[in-house]
């Protein structure tokens, strides 16, 4: 971390000049995250011999929502400290695989949201982007994750 700017050892790394999070005071202002791994390749993105892929909306979901998680933790809070999601999909037709993970992790109680289509993502294999806004305090040292935060 610098400043209030958060950079997080071990994710992939942001493609353009900003942080993977921002603070300004209690809240964190998680930047727009996909289902990229450190390496470079998509969770829920595959290519056979042929070139053709499979994209899976489920999976994908599952791992923006980690990549979430794990950059909250980092500012000392997790996903219940979510106050406001912003969900983009490259198709309507991947929302109710979306929707079904997305219950996985939050119920009526969890965070405000919105769901918008987008022309493309950054990448042709990437379905979902997730940007959101957590509430922690300054102050809170980074969390471990449980087992309610992983989703399990």
């Amino acid at each position: 971390m610098t400043g209030d700017a958060i950079l997080v050892e071990g994710k992939a790394a942001p493609r353009g000049r900003f942080p993977h999070a921002r603070r300004a005071g209690d809240l964190v202002f998680v930047s727009g995250t996909s289902s990229r791994r450190p390496d470079g390749t998509f969770a829920g993105a595959s290519a056979d011999a042929m070139g053709v892929t499979d994209l899976d909306i489920r999976e994908q979901t599952r791992a923006v929502i980690g990549n979430i998680r794990d950059l909250l933790a980092a500012a000392g809070g997790g996903l219940s400290d979510i106050v406001d999601v912003t969900a983009y999909l490259v198709s309507m037709n991947d929302f109710g695989g979306y929707n079904e993970v997305y219950g996985e992790y939050f119920d009526e109680t969890g965070p405000a949201r919105t769901t918008v289509a987008v022309h493309q993502l950054p990448h042709p294999h990437l379905l979902i982007e997730i940007s959101c806004v957590a509430h922690i305090p300054r102050g809170r040292a980074p969390a471990d994750t449980t087992a309610e935060e992983a989703g399990t």
